[in-house]
Parts: C-alpha cells; structure tokens; sequence
C-alpha cells in the first residue's frame, strides 16, 4: 500500500500538530461518508449502527493484542494503557445488541479485513507503526467519538453501559486532559527521523484503511435500502 505525507512540515510545528495537518483531509473525508451522514442525522437503522460495531470489533482485538505485545517497548509502551482497552466495551455492547451468540452472528468486512491484516503486518516490525494506529483510533475515539456516542445513545434508546459502552471512558477523569497528555508524549517521545517519517506516513494509511471501512457499511447500508 502506498501513501504520501509530508516530510517537509512547516517550521515550529510539534510533532503532534504535523500529524494533525498531515490527516486533516483524511479525517474531514471518513467524517462526511453517507453512512456517518445518517448516523449524526438520527436517521442510521440499529442494524447498521450495529454492523459498525462488529468492524470495530474486529480492529481492537487486532490493535489491542499488538498492543499487549508492546506493552514494555521503551517508546510505544508508553502509549499503552487499560484505561483505553475497548474490547471488553465493545464484546458488552454486541451482546447487548445481538445476544449471547454475537460472534456467530458477525463477520468483517472486506475492508475491515485489510485493515486488520494492515495492523498485524506492520506493528510487530514496526513500534511506531503500532502508534500511529493507536493514535488514529483512540484519539479519534476521545474526541469525535464521544459525539458518536451521544447520538447513539439518543437514537436508539441506549442506557449508560448497553450498546454504546465503546464511547465511554469511566478509568479516564478528564478526556481533554489525558489527551493533551497523549499529544505531549507524541512530542517528547525518542523517535529517530526515520520513525517519525514512518509514523506519519502510517497515520495516513490508518485513516484512509478506516474510510474504507466505512465505505463498505456506507455500501451495505444502500444496498439494504434497495430491498
């Protein structure tokens, strides 16, 4: 898979920032696809809302388990923490919405598939590769994602902890806090310019994999409205 990202950012920018403006367009994108569209308009079946949920699924128990593997590496290490685990969170709301028998009831995605396959190509080999998708998730999912789940709790009915439970965070007092934490281990970490170079370039991929993902719900859901 090929990508391109800056490698000239401009000057004075933090580490932190360049990712930022190197994902921008990426992220505007994934935020604008149809089924994201219908999802913030109330207006997304739970069916589908739930086949989002099993793709993530799928991703976390991909991300988490590199993630257990990393847990002492001196630099991405640090970005490894059980107060973001979402499998758990994720294993309760499917129960919550399909029943005891959720995993015989779901499958990945094509693109969910390369996504996971992306994941488990490049974090073992590659520590801060394994960064960059852990960034592009959770940050995502402390920002944005905390959106996402007020919607979903109003337009399906959702009580605290049953189906939504991916979008809440209860070992993290503060999500502007630990996020600003987030950002200012981005900065400080030892990366050499190569893994920097990689990093970026990795958070891009990681974000057009996720617009993927969301391009095969986005199909699912035009092609249940055809029946």
């Amino acid at each position: 898979m090929t990508t391109t990202a800056p490698l000239d950012p401009p000057a004075g920018l933090r580490f932190s920032e360049v990712i930022r403006e190197a994902t921008f367009s990426d992220h505007e994108q994934a935020a604008m696809s149809g089924f994201m569209t219908a999802l913030f308009q109330r207006e997304l079946p739970i069916d589908a809302y739930t086949s989002m949920v099993a793709q993530h699924w799928f991703a976390y128990v991909e991300l988490e388990r590199a993630g257990d593997q990393l847990a002492d590496h001196p630099v991405a290490g640090a970005f490894v923490g059980e107060e973001l685990h979402r499998v758990p969170s994720l294993e309760a709301d499917l129960e919550h919405l399909l029943g005891p028998a959720w995993r015989e009831r779901i499958a990945p995605s094509p693109s969910t598939t390369r996504y996971c396959e992306r994941m488990a190509e490049v974090c073992g080999q590659h520590p801060e590769a394994f960064v960059a998708h852990h960034y592009t998730r959770y940050m995502g999912d402390l920002s944005g994602g905390q959106m996402i789940g007020r919607i979903a709790r109003e337009a399906y009915s959702l009580e605290s902890g049953a189906g939504a439970a991916f979008y809440e965070f209860p070992g993290i007092e503060d999500l502007g806090a630990y996020k600003d934490d987030y950002r200012r281990r981005l900065d400080e970490a030892a990366w050499t310019d190569e893994e920097r170079e990689r990093l970026l370039a990795e958070v891009v991929v990681a974000y057009r994999l996720n617009t993927e993902v969301f391009d095969d719900l986005d199909r699912e859901l035009r092609e249940a409205g055809d029946r």
